[in-house]
């Protein structure tokens, strides 16, 4: 019999999981600043950093992709979901370490909590038909999205807010709260099946089939490529948001420039909304033009450096 409380402690979890996801990357970009405003660090050194946080997230998830789909599918899904926020409360730790080990140590602690997020990932979407009735899993699905978006967006202000106004080792209990409140809703989750007979061996062998079969299926392949390049162009703004904020809109604080990523989300939202309003499954057809109106956004951002013409409308 399925337990009623599982879907909102999910609920629950995955909000205060994304939020703290985004969060702890604001916080710790956002000390990069308050160092390059002390004179501590060059622009230079602002930049490579910023970047190398922002992808840190995302190593373990290529690496350990195969693994995580496999631990979810063996063992409960709320193992998965339990572990996941575990792994990551334990890397907001380490990153709190930082404060009296060096910044070092922000490095394994974000690439702990970018672990716990893949493992995490794969069992908020499998849990769910496990503990719903069929009839309801479009509405949950679309219930866990919009609140992962919701809590990527707040996340990434609120962390900024943070780390401009409280000291950093109140930032990092915040942090500590949070996702120490997302292992909790994790624990009381009523447990869900085991699967004993996934193999190991085989899931990654199926894992990499099914990327093969996407690869080289010819009309599959072309909208990897677009979907990609969109991510790239999406990854390459958010990474250079810090830097560029604060060279080139001369923008006074990190809540502003947390506020760029705002916009970003905003827009990634509605276009998502309108591409279900404006296309069927399977409708390409206009797929180049967006594709063009993005390249043209982006030459419009790169004006605003040598040109400055707009600037202030940016900033305002």
């Amino acid at each position: 019999m399925k337990s009623k409380r599982n879907y909102p402690l999910l609920l629950v979890s995955q909000f205060l999981g994304a939020f703290g996801d985004n969060a702890i990357l604001a916080v710790i970009v956002g000390q990069l600043t308050l160092l390059q405003r002390a004179g501590t660090i060059t622009d230079d050194v602002l930049r490579s950093r910023s970047v190398m946080y922002t992808v840190l997230l995302f190593i373990p998830y290529v690496l350990l992709a195969p693994l995580a789909g496999f631990f979810n599918d063996r063992y409960p899904k709320t193992t998965g979901l339990t572990l996941g926020n575990g792994i990551k409360l334990l890397g907001t730790a380490v990153c709190g370490f930082s404060i009296w080990g060096g910044e070092f140590w922000q490095i394994p602690g974000y690439l702990l909590v970018g672990a716990g997020s893949c493992l995490y990932g794969p069992a908020k979407y499998g849990i769910l038909p496990e503990i719903l009735p069929t009839e309801r899993l479009v509405k949950a699905n679309g219930t866990v999205e919009l609140l992962t978006l919701l809590a990527i967006i707040a996340g990434g202000v609120v962390g900024a807010a943070l780390v401009d106004h409280l000291p950093i080792v109140i930032c990092y209990s915040v942090l500590l709260a949070l996702y120490g409140l997302a292992l909790i809703a994790n624990l009381v989750m009523a447990p869900t099946p085991s699967d004993p007979r996934v193999d190991l061996r085989a899931t990654v062998a199926e894992f990499f089939g099914h990327w093969w079969e996407l690869v080289t299926a010819p009309r599959l392949g072309k909208v990897l490529v677009g979907t990609t390049l969109f991510w790239v162009c999406g990854a390459g703004l958010k990474t250079n948001f810090q830097a560029w904020g604060l060279q080139v809109l001369h923008l006074p604080s990190n809540f502003q420039v947390s506020l760029l990523g705002l916009w970003l989300s905003i827009g990634i939202m509605s276009g998502s909304v309108l591409a279900g309003v404006w296309h069927q499954v399977g409708d390409l057809r206009r797929s180049r033009w967006y594709g063009f109106g993005l390249v043209a956004s982006l030459i419009l951002l790169y004006t605003v450096e040598p040109i400055g013409a707009w600037r202030q409308w940016v900033v305002d």
